[in-house]
């Protein structure tokens, strides 16, 4: 079977997108084991808290199914903050947490139920505050 050049390019790149999704997950890891380090500062600590919160929350700030935004935050917003709070990381810390990360990468990653409640609270009040002014439009 002849195999076209965008088929080879397409499993590759394809197969690229699969190691980058890979690596991101380690480093999501490793940032939730470097929190708990007390030789993290506090304001690396306070970033780190928050993009593993986001990243592991099973619910999304922005859902998926909204076309091009559901997955912009996902694509932009997880690794910009990855990016940042691993510059405020010691490299020593990091080198240490992104090794156990691998090791214990191979198992289920941790969900943070927490962080998914606040995301839930705030599209409550979200819809909550859109039922108010809705309301008060039709009784006007």
């Amino acid at each position: 079977m002849r195999q076209t050049i965008y088929g080879i390019v397409l499993r590759m790149s394809l197969g690229a997108w699969k190691d980058r999704v890979k690596q991101l997950k380690t480093e999501v890891y490793a940032l939730y084991l470097a929190y708990k380090d007390p030789r993290v500062p506090w304001y690396a600590k306070l970033l780190a808290v928050c993009v593993v919160g986001y990243a592991f929350s099973p619910i999304d700030l922005i859902p998926d199914p909204i076309p091009i935004l559901g997955y912009l935050d996902d694509l932009v917003l997880v690794p910009l903050g990855i990016a940042l709070a691993i510059r405020m990381i010691p490299a020593e810390v990091l080198d240490e947490c992104r090794e156990k990360a691998q090791e214990i990468g191979k198992e289920d990653k941790p969900t943070n139920w927490a962080a998914g409640g606040i995301v839930v609270a705030i599209w409550l009040l979200l819809a909550a505050l859109v039922g108010l002014l809705t309301f008060r439009i039709i009784k006007g």
